[in-house]
């Protein structure tokens, strides 16, 4: 493309060639035409310079052996890598970037210089996520400049990369907490007494329905002339459930702040804290539908399962959740494989997607990923969606709502919860304040919930309707939807207390869930 130069010289070209038509001046012409003509040499030297760096293998390597690297989500990773030219002339460029996913904050060090003949040069890519899932560094572009400068070319230079970003292990808010009936013991990290089978006794209490026969006290039971039982004391583990919305809307926002991205932080927190304390933990992520669900368990492979559903599970690549169609997606493909594999891609249009998805099946092998097919509505589209995640391009989430179907899904999950052995002694719900007089599925699962030895907790997400303010009558439309979204959001806090779900916001967060 040209350079602001091009641009100026270009255009005062047209008008001096209008300029000497009108005049009539064959001098003015001529130098006016040699204007244009020298700008077209130029441009044809600089795709012909441009094609000899192609041609004698310029190349992009990285330095590190593996292909794929986890970091927490806003942690800097640092990647060594280096351009080649294996040309006899240098290359200078103007500008040096990384081609990656939109969700990764990538810096390039340097972004200008030359590559020396039959030389390499040494870049710095360091790479902060904002926010978790599986992403990529698809490769380096140099923008070269012809010899005349008047025009640049991009060269890209594709050799993948996989960043998987996991949630932070523990976020700030929640760093000490806990729940269920162990909570005495919870700054210390010890579990807590609870009556039931065990070797030390605790009591002797009256006999009640549904006690074991072989924990009566015979003796002391004629002694006081009713049955008695000896109540024990066992060590105790919580058995906690977590329950995260993951609805689409909950994406909306800058990438690192929306409620997603909180969530799952805090969320994160709370399973590793209980986790390092022996509590079984199990997980549920629901949208319009289920989209994951972990029984509660212990130890630190479930640590491992709980940390990668959150950061893949609640993805936006599956049909129903994004905002792309086959055809969006087998132009991103295209594009994407065009660096990758030019001969694969060579005379394939854009809406041949059959030849497309063919060609994806032989170029997965090189992706940095290995991952299953997201949902799609036939074979094709889930072959060109799963190159998207194997190369780790995402996908933005899909603008319509999901909310009512969701608050379906909940209702489902809770009632599959009550129904898991052992019972829970915490379930924590991250999700907006739902209207319960308008979801009468979620209102009658939270009420089957069971109270007996269980603390149910709602944690809210909110958000504030990303609306320009461009005039005084933008600022007043975001100024209502907001207050529309807060009193709602407060009504059905309301509902949730008159249920007998504890509901805590932010700066409650620490001290509810440490001690209930």
């Amino acid at each position: 493309h040209p350079t602001r130069s091009a641009v100026d010289l270009t255009l005062a070209g047209m008008i001096a060639v209008g300029t000497a038509v009108v005049a009539r001046s064959a001098p003015a012409l001529a130098w006016s035409g040699a204007i244009l003509v020298g700008l077209a040499i130029a441009r044809a030297v600089t795709r012909l310079s441009v094609a000899r760096i192609r041609a004698a293998g310029f190349e992009m390597l990285w330095r590190q052996p593996e292909r794929v690297r986890s970091i927490a989500r806003n942690e800097t990773l640092e990647l060594m890598s280096e351009v080649r030219n294996r040309d006899t002339r240098a290359a200078r460029y103007v500008e040096l970037r990384a081609v990656g996913s939109p969700d990764l904050e990538i810096e390039v060090e340097p972004p200008r210089g030359e590559v020396p003949a039959g030389g390499r040069l040494e870049v710095t890519v360091k790479v902060t996520p904002p926010r978790v899932g599986r992403h990529g560094i698809h490769g380096l572009s140099l923008e070269v400049q012809g010899s005349p400068g008047l025009f640049e070319v991009p060269l890209t230079f594709a050799n993948p990369y996989g960043i998987e970003v996991l949630p932070r292990p523990f976020a700030t808010a929640l760093h000490t907490a806990r729940g269920g009936r162990s909570r005495h013991g919870a700054e210390a990290g010890r579990p807590g007494p609870l009556a039931g089978e065990g070797l030390e006794l605790k009591e002797l209490r009256e006999h009640a329905p549904g006690d074991p026969f072989k924990r009566i006290a015979w003796k002391a039971s004629a002694r006081r002339g009713k049955l008695m039982v000896r109540e024990y004391e066992q060590d105790e583990r919580d058995v906690v459930w977590l329950v995260l919305d993951a609805s689409v809307e909950l994406w909306s926002g800058v990438p690192g702040k929306a409620p997603l991205d909180i969530a799952i932080d805090e969320l994160a927190a709370v399973a590793s804290r209980h986790l390092a304390q022996g509590d079984r933990v199990g997980l549920v992520i629901v949208a319009s539908r289920v989209l994951s669900y972990i029984p509660a368990d212990s130890g630190v492979g479930q640590l491992g399962r709980l940390m990668g559903a959150l950061a893949h599970d609640t993805g936006t690549v599956d049909a129903d959740r994004s905002d792309l169609d086959e055809s969006d997606v087998g132009l991103r493909v295209l594009e994407h494989l065009r660096p990758l594999d030019p001969e694969a891609a060579t005379r394939v249009r854009p809406t041949e997607l059959d030849r497309i998805a063919r060609r994806v099946v032989k170029t997965l092998p090189r992706a940095p990923f290995q991952v299953h097919e997201p949902l799609g509505n036939s074979k094709r589209e889930r072959t060109l969606r799963q190159y998207l995640l194997a190369f780790g391009m995402g996908s933005p989430p899909r603008q319509e709502p999901e909310r009512n179907a969701t608050d379906r899904s909940l209702g489902q999950a809770l009632a599959r919860i009550t129904r898991e052995k052992p019972r829970a002694s915490m379930i924590a719900i991250w999700s907006p304040a739902p209207d319960l007089e308008l979801r009468p599925d979620l209102e009658r699962a939270l009420t089957q919930l069971p109270r007996r030895r269980c603390h149910v907790i709602w944690v809210p997400m909110t958000f504030e309707p990303g609306l320009p303010r461009t005039d005084l009558v933008a600022d007043a439309v975001a100024d209502a939807l907001g207050l529309r979204e807060r009193v709602a959001a407060a009504r059905g806090e309301r509902g949730l207390r008159r249920l007998g779900v504890r509901v805590l916001h932010a700066k409650h967060k620490h001290q509810g869930l440490s001690n209930r």
